[in-house]
């Protein structure tokens, strides 16, 4: 799009540069608004996290059917970098900055157990909408996790570790905040156990800097970059592990098998383009964990609903025998004693 404020041939970096020269205390990005051009920057330069996935954004987010088939596509690959041993299944599962619960409903179909936090009131008030089954928890990851030592078998992050290198605020360093994370992280996950983080990183020294703090709170590991010379399909995990060995049996027993960083995925040589790639291989990590996720009816459905919703001090409405009607049989538990006069008796009924 052409500026009508200076010629068609100069170059819209010129332009841009100009401008910023020129106006004092205005972004460039700012600049292009007026000439209806914009120049999209990464959501954690925009505001904090809690701020920026508002109400609105998080709904927005959350119903967008592309952010929920690559959620479950990350997911999925997480799952497996995990390499959780057969003994730890179903595990229990940290998901961190776990939003509306999108990543945690992959977690729940493998038939795992999850506890996620997140910092953003509104994600997380659309995950309750929502009736994930996990746990949520409004924490920030920067002040460290809350939990016991040795808690859980396993920890995953999508789209979440960048964040913590963004100073928000003066009094925010980003190397204290991740040195409280990771040093908490450690000490919340059994031996031998691994956390696995996808995330954006902004450049390499980013990664250069994430990593080091990682290895200053006793975490092993490397990066994991699935399709490294596609753009569209290209994602980098983060694996981290407790310890140098894996137990393979439980309760310690059995010979450990040293941690080693899996394969990155990449293209074969049937010249498929990077969208049937991603979408074949997301397809066949589906049908995967479909053959182990548990065909349940209508009934036992309800029936695991009210039971999480009971364990969390909700009110659940009983269930009567006869369903037909939904009549309740009632019996007289006390009866208040009257005398003569015509004072209708008072009666307290307690269902059987």
């Amino acid at each position: 799009m052409a500026c009508p404020l200076f010629a068609p041939d100069v170059p819209l970096p010129l332009i841009v540069l100009y401008l910023h020269t020129h106006v004092e205390c205005i972004e460039p990005r700012f600049l292009l608004r007026p000439l209806g051009l914009l120049i999209m920057s990464r959501p954690e330069h925009q505001a904090p996290p809690e701020i920026y996935y508002n109400d609105t954004e998080a709904q927005k987010y959350t119903a967008n059917t592309r952010n929920q088939e690559i959620q479950a596509e990350m997911t999925l690959r997480a799952i497996e970098l995990l390499a959780l041993p057969e003994h730890r299944h179903p595990a229990l599962i940290m998901d961190i900055g776990c939003g509306s619960g999108l990543s945690g409903e992959i977690l729940t179909e493998s038939g795992h157990e999850w506890v996620g936090f997140d910092i953003s009131p509104s994600m997380l008030s659309v995950g309750l909408e929502r009736d994930v089954e996990g746990d949520m928890i409004l924490a920030d990851a920067g002040h460290g996790c809350m939990f016991r030592p040795g808690s859980f078998d396993g920890a995953i992050s999508i789209s979440v570790l960048q964040w913590l290198c963004n100073a928000d605020t003066s009094y925010n360093s980003p190397a204290a905040r991740l040195s409280s994370f990771f040093t908490t992280l450690y000490a919340s996950l059994t031996r031998g156990a691994r956390c696995v983080f996808q995330f954006y990183p902004e450049s390499d020294d980013q990664v250069t800097f994430i990593m080091s703090q990682a290895t200053r709170a006793g975490f092993g590991g490397g990066l994991v970059v699935d399709y490294p010379n596609s753009v569209k399909a290209k994602k980098i995990y983060l694996v981290l592990w407790v310890g140098g060995e894996m137990l393979v049996g439980p309760n310690g027993e059995g010979q450990g098998v040293k941690q080693t960083l899996p394969a990155p995925l990449d293209f074969d040589e049937s010249g498929f383009t990077v969208l049937h790639e991603t979408r074949k291989a997301h397809d066949r990590r589906r049908d995967r964990h479909k053959k182990s996720r548990k065909i349940e009816s209508s009934k036992q459905f309800i029936q695991r609903k009210k039971d999480i919703n009971r364990s969390r001090g909700k009110l659940v409405r009983l269930q009567h025998s006869n369903s037909r009607n939904r009549m309740c049989r009632m019996t007289p538990n006390i009866q208040a004693d009257v005398d003569a006069t015509s004072r209708p008796v008072v009666h307290i009924w307690t269902p059987i």
